[in-house]
């Protein structure tokens, strides 16, 4: 099947898989913003989505499009470089108009994939998969939190500076891979051409930046508001 063997169809599937996950950002920067005006509001929207059958689903359809975003990723950085043979090891000089974001979304991802898994390990295994597991409280900081208290968790991780600066490293390893990816993915599906080509690059721009100006906020405020 061509969308599964060719360099074309693969493209596509990571096009699209790439997408979704942008789109999902969007969303979970808007519901983070949330934190920021009311803590309530927030901890309500944690404890409607919680353990229920649709924030699982939804879940299990967020990891199966991160997965299948890394595994084409790496067959088709495995395809070039196998194409490139030993010109890959040749020194050279990026080639004029083209981005260092598009020359090292690979290590890019990496980055933001080893990000994700130190966020899971703070919030999603705390909180969803902690409840799925019969716990509706947890440990933080010496302190039994509930697993939706959602903005207690925020509190208790953005008030560390460590974790603060290593989060905003994050969103700057996010925004270099989302400037390129967003209008990139948008060429491969062919919703582009010579007029639209800059017009997508300008809102893959835009759309990266609003995204993780809309993290870095909620990491800054939190950290400033526990400094207080």
């Amino acid at each position: 099947m061509w969308l599964l063997n060719s360099s074309i169809g693969k493209k596509l599937i990571m096009s699209i898989s790439g997408i979704f996950l942008i789109l999902f950002l969007l969303f979970h920067m808007s519901m983070n913003v949330t934190a920021i005006f009311s803590e309530e509001a927030y901890n309500w929207i944690c404890a409607f989505l919680g353990s229920n059958w649709y924030a699982v689903a939804g879940t299990l359809v967020l990891a199966a499009g991160v997965v299948i975003h890394i595994l084409y990723s790496i067959m088709l950085t495995l395809q070039n470089r196998k194409a490139r043979g030993n010109d890959r090891y040749a020194v050279n000089t990026r080639p004029k108009n083209v981005e260092w974001a598009s020359q090292n979304m690979f290590v890019l991802g990496l980055v933001v994939i080893g990000f994700m898994v130190l966020h899971f390990a703070q919030f999603w295994y705390k909180m969803m998969f902690a409840e799925l597991m019969g716990h509706h409280a947890v440990d933080l900081g010496g302190t039994m939190v509930s697993t939706t208290a959602g903005a207690e968790f925020i509190k208790y991780y953005f008030s560390q500076p460590l974790i603060a600066v290593l989060y905003l490293v994050w969103y700057v390893a996010l925004w270099f891979h989302l400037t390129h990816g967003f209008w990139s993915a948008i060429q491969t599906i062919g919703w582009s051409n010579a007029i639209w080509l800059k017009r997508w690059q300008v809102i893959s721009n835009i759309l990266a930046t609003v995204i993780c100006l809309g993290f870095a906020f909620v990491t800054i405020v939190f950290f400033l508001k526990a400094c207080l």
